[in-house]
């Protein structure tokens, strides 16, 4: 069973990720994520089928691209391939702060319970954890901290401009 956190909880994930050959078949029914090329190159398509379709962006891949489709998706997932590339953290805030994305955004790919609540603040409030990580544990990586100071999606204001209107001078 896929390891999905959703919205701070456990959850089962009922959607299909269309990873690889863009020309690999969309099953006719059930919910499914397809590649960027596929959605682009396909919408119409996508659209009339028996079942939510989502998409999702490689690293590479500008947001700006699904702008106009947005409204329509349920779901975008971003990829990350490594760890160590942070693109996506920068997608995510396009997304919900530029493009207004209001549906699920889920991070795939190499996830790692370290990165959680990371990338929460940018946007994402879905994530398909690697295989070798135990989700049930990886819920507490959103308690880690209990207060940022940088704004985020989730927090938009600083936490200096929170203490100033608040009236304290620490």
């Amino acid at each position: 069973m896929p390891k999905l956190i959703r919205n701070r909880e456990l959850a089962v994930d009922s959607w299909l990720l269309l990873e690889g050959d863009p020309a690999k078949a969309v099953p006719p029914a059930g919910d499914v994520i397809v590649p960027l090329a596929v959605w682009l190159g396909s919408r119409a398509a996508l659209a009339v089928r028996d079942g939510r379709t989502g998409v999702w962006l490689a690293p590479q891949e500008d947001p700006a691209a699904l702008a106009g489709d947005l409204d329509r998706l349920p779901l975008v997932a971003v990829s990350f391939p490594q760890f160590t590339d942070g693109r996506g953290f920068s997608t995510a805030r396009l997304l919900r702060e530029r493009y207004r994305f209001k549906g699920e955004l889920r991070a795939v790919g190499d996830v790692l319970r370290d990165q959680l609540l990371f990338l929460g603040r940018c946007g994402f409030d879905a994530f398909a954890l690697r295989d070798d990580q135990d989700a049930e544990a990886a819920l507490a990586a959103f308690d880690d901290f209990t207060e940022a100071y940088q704004g985020g999606v989730d927090q938009p204001v600083p936490l200096f401009r929170r203490r100033l209107a608040a009236g304290s001078s620490r």
